[in-house]
C-alpha cells in the first residue's frame, strides 16, 4: 500500500469566507489564528495590502480582520491571508446595486416543482488552504496532498489512445517533485516507455504548476487494470489510484464464439455483451481459442451486470488455465461449474497437450543462473556443474569463443565444477555468455553496474559584484562523469541564451557565468547519482570603498611629495588632477598603481607644485582631494652674537602637532638661526614634562625619565631608525617607518653662548585598528544566527567607523563577505545559511586609515532548527492506574535529527508539569504507570533534537484515570460463520478477536464439556483468544462454544468444525450382466465416508492378460454403470474407488469374476481407404512488421509460418544470408519464427527477409528495420571528437 498523504497543519482556526457585497458598501473579512502573536499578512491579487483609508487592518490577540471601505468593481479580485506557511484564499464578489422595480404577480417567477430540491450550497474553491499561491481558480484544489489535479478513471477502445494528467502545486517546493507511474502494485512504467507508452512533464512558470502526463498509444486488452501515480518531495508524499477500461471493437454477431464455451444465461438472465472476447494475442498455431481470455472477460461482464445490485460480490480475474493445471483431477468438475465451463472435455484435452515435463539435462548437473550483476571494476565468477568430471567445456561471449588472454579471463576445473572468472569488469563485459558441453548449452546474461559518482570536493559559497565572472567548481570521483546543475531547484541548460557554460577537466566540473547580474543570486546545486552539493551566490551592486584617502602634505623645496590612497577594488583605475587638470607624468612626476594602492610622486618639489590634487576612480562618483603646501624657509640677517632662534612656519597649521600614518616616513625640517652656530638638542618628554629621550649625552635624564637611547650617542651621523641630521641653517628630525611607540612630544632646544630657544612638537602616529576578539555566536536557528563581538582594544588613533563580517564553511578555505556597508552596531543577524552545514565567522574593524587584520574565527556552529510538534497525539487506552498514549513523528525534523520525545503530565487545574517517563523515549507510544485512580490529568509531548524542544502536543481534554466498563463482544470472523472443514493431520489455528473491559473471563466448551488442555491448546490475550490443534483427528469434529464474562454480562458464540478423511472402498461390487461389447456393474456406498459426503466414484477396467488398469469413468455419481467398447475375446476385471473432499479412497473394491466378451460368428472386412496427402506448401500466417528501435538495445523480429512437412527457414538482410553471423540468433518454436539482433547499431537497419522452403514449395516475407541512434552515445561521441580536435 502506498504511504498515505500527510495532511498540512493549518495555522488558522477560523478562515475568511468568500463574500458577495453591493458596490459602494463595506466588506469585512475575519480570521482567527491558532496562537496569539502570529504575524498575519493580507494580500490583494498577489500584492500585500498596506493599511490606508481604503483598507483597515486590525489585530487583537489571535483575531484578525480586514475591512474594505467603499467597495468598487475593481475590488472584485482574489484575496489571501497568510500566517507563517499557511495561506488561505477567498473572493470578494461585487454586484451592481439593484434598481427598484414593481413586479406584478403575473411577472413573478413560477415556483419550483415539488420534485425539485434546492442544490446544496457549494463552498468556493478559493476558500481552501493550499501550499501553492499560483493555482488557477478554475482548477480543482487538493487541500490534503500535493496534487492540484489527480488522474481520473478512463475508458478506451482497442487501438485507441488515451491521456492521463496529474498536476502538482510547485510554489512551496524547492525543486521539481519526483513522479512515478505504476500499473498494479509494483510495475514501474518508467522502464516501459516506447511504442505504446509515453511520459511527459512540463512546468507553468506563471501559475507555478507542474504537469505530468502519461499517454497510452494503440491500447490493447492487456492494458486494462488499475494504475497509480505517486509524487514525492523531500518531506512530502502523495499518491492517486485510477483505473483504465479497454473495450473490444464491435464485431458481427456471426463471429461471436461465446455460445460454445459459456452458459446462455449470465447473471440470472442479464443482457448479452455486445463486444467479442476474442483477443488477437490469444491464438496459437493450431487455430484454438484462448479460453483464459474468454473466461476473464466473462467475469468482467458478470461484474458489470451486477454493479447495480446492493450486495454483489465481485469475482477475481482468475486465470482458469493456471487453476486447472494446478488442481487435482477431482476438482475439475467443481471448477467448471464455478467458472461456467461447459466444454470441459475439450479444455482437458488441450490441457493434456500443454502439460509437458521439462527435459532434464544430461550434460549439466547445475546450469548458469539466468542473469548475473557485478559492479564496474569488480570480478565475477560464472560456475556450472557438469555430469562428466572429464568433460571439456567451451565458454562463449556473444557467440564468440573466449580465448585465454592475460589475467582478464581465468578458466578453472575443480571436480565437476567449471568456473569462468572475469577480472576488472568493464562495460565491454556486459554481454550474453554461454557454456557449451557437447551439444548442450547453458545461457546467462551479465550486467555490469556502474558505481555511483560521489562528490569529493563540494561547491563553495561566493559573493561577487555585478558584471564579475563567477566560476563554481567541484570535484567528482570519476573523470568525465555526467552531472546536473540546478539553480533554486530548476535545471540549467546551455540553451538558456548561452548564459551558462559547463566545463569538464578530468574529475573537476565547472559552472561558469561570465557576466553576473542581480538575478543570478540564489542557491546553485550540482547533482550526481551518488551525491548533492549546494552553494550560495550573492551578487551585489558595485560599490567602491576608500580604505585610505590622500592627505594634505607640507614639504620644503627640493623634497619629495607622495600622495597615496587605497580603494577596495584592485582592478579600478583612475586619473590624478592638479587644480582640475589631469596630471601628465614625466621624469619628475610619476604615477603608479599597484594592487589597491594608487600613488602620485613628485620629486624636487618647487613652488609651482603647490596646488589642490585630486584622484578620481573611473566609473565611480568619487573625488579624493588633498593640498600640497610649499614650506618656505625664511632666514633673516642675524648680527653676530645673536641668540639662537627656531623658525617654524607651518602656514596656518598648528605648529606643535604632526600626524603621521604608521609605516610612513616622518621628516621634520626645523630652520634655526644664531651666531655663533647653536647646538641643537632633541628630547622626547612624557605628559608630565619629564625627559624621556635625548640626543645629547651632556644632558642627564630626569629622575622620572627613561633613556630610549641606551648608547647615549649623538644622532648627528644619520644612523638608526630615529635620527637627527644637522645642516648649516636647519636640522632634520627623521623617523623611518613610524610606529605606535614613536608617538609623543618632542622638544627641540638650540643653544649658543648668547642664549637658547625651545620648541615642542607633538607627533601623533595613527594606524589601522587592532583585530577584534573572536566573535560569539548565539540564537542559532534553521538558516540564521546572531553574531556578537567587542570593539578592538586599540582603535589605531582614529575612531572605528564600522565593522565587516565574513563567514565560511568549516571545511572550506574561502571566506565570503556578508556586508558591503559598514556595520555600526556590535551585533548582526546572519541569514541565508544552509541547514546542517558547519560555519565559522570572523570580523574586521575599519577606521579612516584602513581595515584591521581579521579576528580569530568563531567557534564552529551548525544552523539547525528544533523539530515541529508531534502529530496525531491520542490516548489509546485507560485503566485504573495506567494510561496508554501514542503519536506520530513530527512533519518536519530537520538536519538536527530526532533524539527522542519528552512525555509529561499535570493535574487538572495545576500548572506544574511532571515527567511521565525517565529521560527521553525513542518510541512513538508510551504506557504511563502508577497513576492515582480518579485523577484528571493533562498529557503533553515534545520532540527533542540538538536545537532544543519542539512545540508541545497536548491532549484537548483532561483524561480521567479510571477503567472504562465495556460490554463483552466477540467479533467472529466471516469464514468461521460457516462450518470450518479441515483434513486429518492438518493444523488448526483459530484466532477470535473480542472486546471488553476489564479483561473478561474466557471459557471454551465442546458439547457442554470443558476442553482437555492436553489435546487442544487455548491461548488468551487482552484482545483475542486462540484455539490451536497441532494435528487434527476425526474426534475433533463438533460444535465449540466460546463464552466471555464480565461480572453479570456475557457473550457467547458457537463454531462448527468438521474434520474429514479419505473414504473407504465401495461395498458389494457385482458384475450384473455381459452382452455384446458391454458389461453392467453395480455396487453400494462405502461404510466409512470419511466424515464427508461422497462426491463420486472412479471406475477402472483391466485386461486379464496384462492387468493394466485404465479409467473408464471418473467423478461418477451413480452406484451402477455400463462399461462399453470392450474388445471381443478378452476377459476384463473391474474395480471402483469412492471419492469425497479429501480425494479417492486408499483401496478399491474389485469384481471377483472376470467379464468375458465372446467372439461373434461373422468376420469383419475392413473397407479400403485411399491414403490422404497431408503435404502443404509453406504459408506465413503472421507477417513481419516494420519496426523502429533505439540503438544499443536488443530487438527481435517475429512471424509465424505453417507447412507440411516442416519447412526449412532462412533469414536475409538486404538479400545477404545471416546464417553465419554470430550477432544474430534465430529461433523456431511451434511455427513461431524469431530473429534476435543483439545491441543493434544504425548500420543494422535495412530490409530483413524470412524465407521458408519445403518439398511442396517456398514462401518469403520481408520488413524494414530502422535503428535510431542513442542520443547519449551520440553526445559522448561528439564530445570525444571535439576534444580530439
Amino acid at each position: 500500500m502506498p504511504e498515505p498523504a500527510k495532511k498540512t497543519v493549518s495555522a488558522f482556526t477560523k478562515k475568511p469566507k468568500t463574500t458577495e457585497v453591493t458596490a459602494g458598501s463595506t466588506a469585512v473579512f475575519e480570521a482567527e489564528t491558532e496562537k496569539a502573536g502570529i504575524k498575519v499578512k493580507w494580500q490583494r491579487a498577489g500584492t500585500e495590502i498596506t493599511e490606508s483609508e481604503k483598507y483597515v487592518i486590525k489585530a487583537e490577540g489571535n483575531k484578525h480582520s480586514l475591512t474594505i471601505n467603499n467597495v468598487g468593481k475593481e475590488d472584485d479580485v482574489i484575496y489571501a491571508v497568510i500566517a507563517g506557511s499557511s495561506k488561505v484564499k477567498f473572493e470578494l464578489k461585487v454586484k451592481e446595486p439593484e434598481k427598484s422595480e414593481t413586479v406584478t404577480p403575473a411577472e413573478a417567477a413560477p415556483a419550483p416543482a415539488a420534485s425539485e430540491t434546492p442544490a446544496p450550497p457549494v463552498e468556493s474553491s478559493q476558500n481552501t488552504e493550499v501550499a501553492s499561491a499560483g493555482t488557477q481558480p478554475g482548477e480543482p484544489l487538493d487541500p490534503i496532498g500535493l496534487f492540484v489535479l489527480r488522474p481520473q478513471d478512463g475508458e478506451v477502445t482497442v487501438g485507441g489512445n488515451i491521456m492521463f494528467t496529474a498536476k502538482v502545486a510547485g510554489e512551496s517546493l524547492l525543486k521539481k517533485p519526483s513522479v512515478k507511474w505504476f500499473k498494479g502494485k509494483w510495475m514501474d512504467l518508467g522502464s516501459k516507455v516506447g511504442q505504446h507508452l509515453q511520459l511527459r512533464d512540463s512546468y507553468d512558470r506563471n501559475n507555478k504548476i507542474y504537469t505530468f502526463e502519461m499517454e497510452i498509444i494503440e491500447a490493447n486488452m492487456t492494458f486494462a487494470g488499475g494504475y497509480r501515480c505517486e509524487v514525492s518531495t523531500k518531506d512530502k508524499f502523495d499518491s492517486s489510484n485510477f483505473n483504465l477500461v479497454v473495450n473490444e471493437a464491435p464485431v458481427p454477431a456471426d463471429l461471436d464464439i461465446r455460445a460454445a464455451f459459456r452458459r446462455t444465461s449470465l447473471a440470472g438472465g442479464g443482457r448479452r455483451m455486445t463486444s467479442a472476447f476474442l483477443s488477437t494475442e490469444g491464438h496459437d498455431e493450431g487455430g484454438e481459442f484462448n479460453f483464459s481470455a474468454l473466461l476473464k472477460k466473462r467475469d468482467s461482464f458478470l461484474r458489470t451486470v451486477n454493479r447495480g445490485e446492493a450486495k454483489s460480490e465481485s469475482q477475481s480475474d482468475a486465470d482458469v488455465w493456471e487453476i486447472l493445471r494446478k488442481a487435482p483431477p477431482s476438482e475439475y468438475e467443481k471448477i467448471a461449474f464455478q467458472y461456467g465451463i461447459t466444454d470441459l472435455r475439450g479444455m482437458l484435452k488441450r490441457l493434456k497437450r500443454i502439460k509437458k515435463e521439462e527435459k532434464k539435462s544430461t550434460a549439466f548437473l547445475k546450469k548458469l543462473d539466468p542473469a548475473y550483476q557485478v559492479d564496474k571494476g569488480q570480478k565475477i565468477k560464472l560456475m556450472v556443474e557438469v555430469a562428466d568430471p572429464d568433460a571439456d567445456v567451451k565458454w562463449l561471449k556473444n557467440g564468440q569463443e573466449i580465448q585465454v588472454s592475460g589475467s582478464k579471463y581465468i578458466f578453472e576445473a575443480v571436480g565437476n565444477k567449471r568456473i569462468l572468472t572475469i577480472n576488472h569488469c568493464s562495460l565491454a563485459d556486459d554481454a550474453a555468455y554461454e557454456c557449451v558441453v557437447g551439444e548442450e548449452k547453458s545461457f546467462t546474461e551479465l550486467f555490469v553496474k556502474e558505481p555511483p559518482i560521489l562528490i569529493t570536493h563540494p561547491l563553495e559559497d561566493q559573493m561577487v559584484m555585478v558584471g564579475e565572472r563567477v566560476e563554481f567548481e567541484c570535484e567528482v570521483s570519476e573523470e568525465g562523469a555526467t552531472v546536473k546543475w540546478e539553480k533554486d531547484g530548476i535545471e540549467l541548460t546551455r540553451e538558456e541564451t548561452f548564459k551558462y557554460r559547463f566545463k569538464k577537466d578530468g574529475k573537476k566540473q565547472y559552472l561558469i557565468i561570465n557576466e553576473s547580474t542581480k538575478e543570478d543570486s540564489g542557491h546553485y546545486t550540482v547533482k550526481t547519482n551518488g551525491g548533492v552539493s549546494v552553494a550560495e551566490l550573492i551578487v551585489q551592486e558595485k560599490k567602491l570603498e576608500v580604505y585610505q584617502s590622500i592627505a594634505d602634505l607640507t614639504v620644503k623645496a627640493r623634497d619629495q611629495a607622495v600622495f597615496k590612497c587605497e580603494v577596495s577594488d584592485e582592478n579600478v583605475k583612475g586619473i590624478w588632477l592638479k587644480n582640475g587638470k589631469e596630471v601628465v607624468p614625466d621624469e619628475r612626476i610619476k604615477i603608479s598603481h599597484i594592487g589597491r594602492i594608487h600613488k602620485l610622486t613628485i620629486e624636487d618639489v618647487t613652488p609651482d607644485d603647490e596646488a589642490d590634487y585630486s584622484f578620481i576612480p573611473q566609473g565611480f562618483a568619487y573625488n579624493l582631494s588633498a593640498k600640497l603646501q610649499f614650506l618656505e624657509v625664511k632666514i633673516d640677517f642675524v648680527p653676530r652674537e645673536e641668540p639662537p632662534k627656531i623658525h617654524l612656519d607651518c602656514l596656518g597649521q598648528s605648529p606643535d602637532t604632526v600626524i603621521v600614518v604608521a609605516g610612513n616616513k616622518l621628516r621634520l625640517d626645523v630652520p634655526i638661526s644664531g651666531d655663533p652656530a647653536p647646538t641643537v638638542i632633541w628630547q622626547k618628554v612624557n605628559k608630565n614634562n619629564h625627559l624621556v629621550w635625548s640626543n645629547d649625552d651632556s644632558i642627564a635624564p630626569s629622575e622620572n625619565g627613561t633613556d630610549l637611547n641606551t648608547d647615549n650617542k649623538l644622532l648627528f651621523e644619520s644612523e638608526g631608525r630615529v635620527r637627527v641630521e644637522m645642516h648649516e641653517d636647519h636640522c632634520v628630525f627623521i623617523i623611518e617607518g613610524a610606529e605606535k611607540e614613536d608617538e609623543g612630544v618632542y622638544r627641540v632646544t638650540v643653544k649658543n653662548p648668547v642664549g637658547e630657544d625651545k620648541a615642542d612638537i607633538t607627533v601623533k602616529v595613527i594606524d589601522v585598528p587592532d583585530p577584534p576578539e573572536a566573535p560569539k555566536i548565539s540564537n542559532v536557528g534553521e538558516d540564521y544566527c546572531t553574531v556578537q563581538w567587542q570593539p578592538p582594544k586599540y582603535d589605531g588613533g582614529q575612531p572605528v567607523l564600522g565593522y565587516i563580517l565574513e563567514r565560511k564553511k568549516k571545511k572550506s578555505y574561502r571566506w565570503m563577505r556578508l556586508n558591503f556597508d559598514l556595520l555600526k552596531e556590535l551585533t548582526y543577524e546572519a541569514k541565508r545559511m544552509i541547514e546542517g552545514v558547519v560555519y565559522e565567522m570572523r570580523v574586521y574593524a575599519v577606521n579612516s586609515i584602513g581595515m584591521s587584520r581579521p579576528s580569530p574565527a568563531s567557534q564552529p556552529f551548525m544552523p539547525i532548527a528544533p523539530p515541529s510538534e508531534p502529530t496525531h497525539f491520542t490516548v489509546e487506552d485507560v485503566s485504573d492506574s495506567t494510561v496508554a498514549l501514542k503519536w506520530r513523528p513530527p512533519e518536519r525534523i530537520g538536519a538536527g535529527g530526532l533524539d527522542g520525545y519528552i512525555v509529561e503530565y499535570c493535574k487538572d487545574g495545576s500548572t506544574e508539569w511532571i515527567p511521565a517517563l525517565p529521560g527521553l523515549t525513542e518510541r512513538t507510544s508510551a504506557l504511563i504507570k502508577d497513576l492515582v485512580t480518579g485523577d484528571k490529568l493533562h498529557f503533553r509531548i515534545k520532540a527533542i533534537n540538538l536545537a532544543g524542544e519542539s512545540g508541545a502536543a497536548i491532549t484537548k481534554e483532561p483524561v480521567t484515570v479510571q477503567e472504562i466498563l465495556q460490554r463483552p463482544k466477540i467479533w467472529l470472523p466471516r469464514h468461521l460463520r460457516q462450518t470450518l472443514v479441515k483434513k486429518v493431520g492438518e493444523t488448526i489455528n483459530i484466532v477470535i478477536p473480542f472486546q471488553g473491559k476489564p479483561r473478561p473471563k474466557i471459557s471454551w466448551t465442546k458439547g457442554g464439556q470443558t476442553l482437555d488442555s492436553k489435546d487442544v491448546g487455548i491461548r488468551n490475550s487482552n484482545a483475542d483468544t486462540i484455539l490451536f490443534i497441532r494435528k487434527a483427528e476425526l474426534h475433533h469434529s463438533g460444535a465449540y462454544e466460546i463464552t466471555l464474562q464480565i461480572e453479570n454480562m456475557t457473550d457467547k458464540v458457537a463454531i462448527s468444525i468438521q474434520i474429514v478423511d479419505k473414504p473407504g472402498p465401495p461395498q458389494n461390487v457385482k458384475l450384473v450382466d455381459v452382452w455384446g461389447f458391454n458389461a453392467a456393474l453395480e455396487w453400494t456406498p462405502p461404510q466409512d465416508d470419511g466424515n464427508a459426503q461422497i462426491s463420486g466414484y472412479t471406475v477402472q477396467k483391466a485386461d486379464k492378460k496384462t492387468m493394466e488398469w485404465y479409467t473408464v469413468f471418473d467423478h461418477y455419481r451413480r452406484t451402477n454403470c455400463v462399461v462399453s467398447d470392450l474388445i471381443m475375446g478378452n476377459e476384463y476385471f473391474f474395480r471402483v474407488f469412492s471419492e469425497n473432499l479429501c480425494g479417492l479412497s486408499e483401496t478399491a473394491a474389485t469384481t471377483k469374476n472376470p467379464a468375458y466378451i465372446q467372439k461373434a460368428g461373422t468376420t469383419y472386412k475392413p473397407p479400403s481407404y485411399k491414403e490422404h496427402d497431408f503435404s502443404e506448401p509453406p504459408k506465413f500466417t503472421h507477417p513481419l512488421v516494420n519496426r523502429s528501435v533505439i540503438a544499443g538495445y536488443n530487438t527481435t523480429l517475429s512471424c509465424a509460418v505453417r507447412g507440411i512437412p516442416k519447412p526449412k527457414i532462412f533469414w536475409y538482410k538486404n538479400k545477404m544470408d545471416l546464417s553465419g553471423d554470430a550477432k544474430y540468433r534465430m529461433f523456431s518454436k511451434q511455427g513461431v519464427l524469431t530473429l534476435e539482433i543483439r545491441k543493434p547499431t544504425p548500420f543494422d537497419g535495412g530490409i530483413y527477409t524470412c524465407k521458408a522452403v519445403n518439398e511442396s514449395g517456398e514462401a518469403e516475407i520481408e520488413c524494414r528495420l530502422d535503428v535510431r541512434g542513442n542520443q547519449r552515445n551520440l553526445w559522448n561521441k561528439a564530445n570525444t571528437s571535439m576534444k580530439k580536435e
